[in-house]
């Protein structure tokens, strides 16, 4: 549709191309004019610009509000080639202003509180200098997921996948000088930007088998023709949600390929945030919602994706119960907490799986910026302090591991709230967000699956429990170091956020409670053919019972007997043994991979450099150019100078003619 006839459904629709707009316009002014605006202005403008993108996300929600079935604003054509027409189109129904809203809304927070920590950060890390780009990197971001779930075609969509892995690249490296042996963080961003072209080949192949069977990358038209499709090629329709499925578990972090995502703590925490609760992981799970219409039509696939979410959910939350620290354990259970949602769409219940994904948002944003709340509070006692911790034997001090951490609920009050409250709800503690959220995706699993609906109550418990673990860590018994000791409270820019996110965490399962279905019928009109969530008391009891029975036994564990020494070997290490150093080195998976694919990948590298690139290219192109050089060196005999010489050739080279022609 034109501007004047997506106006005619709404006047609100036609602002639909400033929710990308706004974040880029605000990126161009820091990188412009950032120096002369200071900190506060840089913070200010990519706060707004970020902002500014949310009310337009919530314009259109009110237009939807009124014109249910929304449109599609076609903004410039981009390629026409043959068959295949591709335009930059906006799409504007329930599911992509729900991304939105989402995105811009979990995201302003972020910026709000990034200019508060990144103030702190950039001195810590010696650097003020890099405030403005942390700031362009960030509207970026939001740009890009803004492209991603507005787009009205797949290869648009593509293009803000694409956006969104280079800007995490681009975060997670921030600090690239920084980590192990001086390349330790980069090393985590190659990581991160590597897995995640794995994936994005799958989502390519994905994408040329659609053009090949629907001769159009459109959502509408594709997903029309589905039937016919699937009826005459079900192989197809197999084979190109299979390869969707690669590229979820790669932005998704699932299985096989999560081993980026707990990597990607080597950014700065709001980046962590920004990450795990409202852009890049998100987008599986909407990819997958976005092409219900495919995946219905081969339920085995949608088995497989049910299951690779199910599976990774219990296999994410078992290797966070061995962390130490901080964000490892938050980062592991995004990856468990993005298995429930896939499994969520994967079986049907996408209303259920995009209810979680809003919950989540909440309060995983709440964990992650409180944890860099606590982190700013142990550095900023640790400096007070002027102490050298002592961890494992090394002169070093680590403020993110939680064995040097203990008794911050005294030192910071506020914090330890709003980490309380976020910690309960994605244990799914009632009447929290996550309780109501989980409870739909486990009613689901019930009706579908009982071997995943035992699989994902499983990683319900293990949820409960490894929460309780890192809070009787962070803020209960006494303090393991004179950091902790002499921690304090973060300034109102970093706790501000908090107490906002805190609150949706508390009142966010209004958005689909039993009874009213808010969100299952703002959905309908994108999710025609989604399963009804439904209220099933035995399923939520038993849930709620899995979850404080985890956390009464993380108490057992690390709250009757707090641990008092920053070096005191784990209260699971007895019991568990072996299992639990299996946990703390997270099943040794990257050491699989390393020993399975990077080793031989890189002797077939060495290999080619020396043999194949030094031996057979270099000899040849080295050979030629001996040659070339030998045939010169021999003719530059005939380059005398004299003239003499050259008119006596001349007249041999006559006579050899004359003598030729008469013969012939």
């Amino acid at each position: 549709m034109s501007l004047n006839e997506i106006a005619s459904l709404h006047p609100f629709f036609q602002l639909a191309p400033l929710v990308v707009f706004l974040p880029v316009l605000g990126l161009l002014i820091n990188l412009l004019v950032g120096r002369r605006l200071g900190e506060k202005g840089i913070g200010v403008v990519a706060s707004l610009a970020t902002a500014g993108a949310f009310v337009v996300a919530v314009l259109l929600a009110v237009g939807l509000a009124q014109v249910s079935e929304g449109g599609t604003l076609t903004l410039a054509n981009w390629i026409t080639l043959g068959d295949l027409g591709v335009s930059w189109s906006f799409r504007i129904d329930t599911l992509s202003v729900l991304m939105m809203l989402v995105v811009s809304g979990v995201g302003t927070l972020i910026h709000i509180y990034s200019i508060g920590y990144m103030h702190s950060d950039v001195r810590h890390n010696e650097d003020p200098g890099r405030f403005r780009r942390f700031f362009v990197y960030l509207n970026l971001f939001i740009a890009f997921m803004m492209v991603l779930v507005s787009s009205d075609n797949f290869l648009m969509l593509f293009v803000g996948w694409e956006g969104v892995g280079l800007c995490s690249y681009l975060l997670i490296g921030f600090w690239f000088e920084k980590g192990a042996d001086g390349i330790g963080n980069a090393r985590a961003a190659k990581k991160a930007f590597v897995v995640n072209r794995i994936g994005d080949f799958g989502l390519l192949i994905a994408l040329f088998l659609l053009f090949y069977n629907f001769g159009t990358l459109n959502f509408a038209e594709i997903f029309e023709k589905a039937p016919a499709v699937a009826a005459a090629a079900p192989g197809a329709i197999m084979a190109i949600t299979l390869f969707m499925l690669l590229g979820v578990t790669g932005k998704s972090a699932q299985l096989p390929l999560f081993v980026w995502l707990p990597d990607a703590m080597a950014g700065p925490t709001p980046v962590s945030a920004l990450i795990h609760a409202a852009t890049m992981v998100t987008a599986g799970v909407y990819l997958v919602a976005r092409s219900q219409a495919l995946y219905f039509e081969v339920p085995a696939a949608q088995n497989v994706v049910m299951w690779v979410g199910a599976l990774t959910a219990l296999f994410g939350a078992t290797i966070a119960v061995g962390q130490n620290d901080i964000k490892k354990v938050l980062a592991y259970s995004t990856i468990s907490q993005l298995g429930y949602m896939v499994a969520a769409v994967g079986m049907g219940a996408t209303v259920a799986g995009m209810f979680h994904l809003t919950t989540h948002a909440f309060f995983k944003a709440l964990l992650f910026l409180g944890a860099g709340s606590v982190i700013l509070g142990v550095e900023h006692g640790h400096a007070h302090a002027h102490a050298k911790e002592t961890a494992h034997g090394h002169d070093s001090f680590d403020p993110q591991d939680m064995r040097q951490m203990g008794g911050l609920r005294k030192r910071m009050p506020l914090t330890f709230i709003v980490y309380l409250i976020g910690a309960l709800a994605l244990a799914g503690i009632a009447p929290l967000a996550g309780f109501f959220s989980k409870d739909e995706i486990l009613a689901a699993a019930n009706e579908k699956s009982i071997a995943v609906y035992a699989v994902l109550t499983a990683a319900a418990f293990l949820t409960a429990f490894y929460m309780g673990r890192q809070l009787l860590m962070v803020f209960f018994g006494k303090p393991r170091s004179g950091a902790s000791e002499k921690a304090a409270e973060s300034p109102l820019l970093v706790t501000l956020p908090l107490v906002i996110l805190a609150l949706l965490s508390v009142f966010g399962g209004a958005l689909n409670l039993p009874g009213s279905h808010l969100l299952e019928t703002w959905l309908e009109h994108s999710l025609a053919e989604a399963a009804p969530g439904e209220f099933v008391l035995t399923v939520a009891l038993i849930s709620l019972g899995f979850a404080l029975l985890g956390l009464y036994f993380a108490w057992l564990v690390y709250g009757r007997k707090p641990i008092f020494e920053k070096d005191q070997t784990d209260p699971l290490q007895r019991p568990l043994n072996g299992l639990f150093t299996a946990l703390a080195n997270k099943w040794w998976v990257d050491e699989l991979y390393h020993a399975v694919i990077v080793r031989p990948y890189q002797s077939i590298s060495q290999f080619s450099a020396g043999a194949v690139d030094q031996g057979v290219i270099d000899g040849l192109a080295n050979g030629m150019g001996s040659l070339v050089r030998s045939g010169a060196k021999a003719w530059r005999r005939f380059q005398s100078g004299y003239i003499r010489s050259y008119a006596l050739t001349i007249v041999f080279g006559v006579v050899l003619v004359i003598t030729y022609l008469v013969l012939r």
